[in-house]
């Protein structure tokens, strides 16, 4: 049986990027656009509606933009996954919308399998981070300085967070530590329940701003 299409929403005040993402996405036969809207108000109410799986957002939208559309979306809709879209990666609408709980990020100039890509990727739990991107816009503020000391990472825990800042799935991060996948998940979910976050993205991005995680 043949399982059920990704239903995406575009939210941009853009009408040609929508069309754009429109003309990419439906031509793939596991995604389904089911709606468009110009602006972050209201949006809560339209993907209950037309149940949608993800939504692309525009950071920048002129009555509510997409860091506040995010954050009133998450709360209402927890379940639904947000890609935050821009025109610039090191825009800082990007982390501030990565902080409010969108599952990643793509570029308007993305590739249409780029596109393509991120939304499956995230339609099926993962987060779409570009490592150097989340680095370059955390790391352009003074970090914390706690070093989430305070939470008790354990030393496993933090081995698989900087993994995970390093852009690395639970599968490459299982192989590069020589553990079973299982045995990451468990991992990663100690590690979004000590840093009282959402999901990983936030927990990188947390990461990054604290000074856990630098730059070499």
């Amino acid at each position: 049986m043949r399982a059920a299409p990704i239903r995406v929403l575009l939210v941009d005040d853009e009408p040609l990027v929508r069309a754009g993402l429109r003309t990419i996405l439906d031509a793939e036969p596991d995604i389904e656009v089911v709606g468009e809207a110009e602006d972050g108000v209201g949006i809560s109410t339209l993907v209950a509606s037309l149940r949608a799986d993800v939504v692309l957002m525009d950071v920048r939208m002129p009555r509510l933009d997409g860091i506040a559309a995010t954050t009133a979306l998450l709360a209402r809709e927890p379940a639904v996954r947000v890609l935050v879209v821009t025109t610039f990666e090191n825009d800082d609408y990007v982390l501030d919308a990565l902080r409010a709980g969108a599952h990643g990020f793509l570029l308007k100039r993305a590739r249409p399998d780029e596109v393509v890509y991120g939304v499956r990727l995230v339609a099926r739990g993962d987060s779409l981070l570009f490592p150097d991107a989340v680095r370059r816009l955390a790391t352009a503020r003074p970090p914390t300085g706690d070093e989430l000391r305070a939470v008790g990472l354990s030393e496993r825990e933090g081995e698989v967070l900087r993994l995970m800042a390093a852009g690395m799935s639970n599968a490459e991060i299982a192989g590069e530590l020589y553990l079973g996948v299982e045995t990451v998940r468990t991992y990663v979910g100690g590690v979004l329940g000590k840093l009282g976050v959402r999901d990983r993205t936030q927990a990188v991005v947390r990461a990054y701003e604290s000074g856990f995680v630098r730059t070499g």
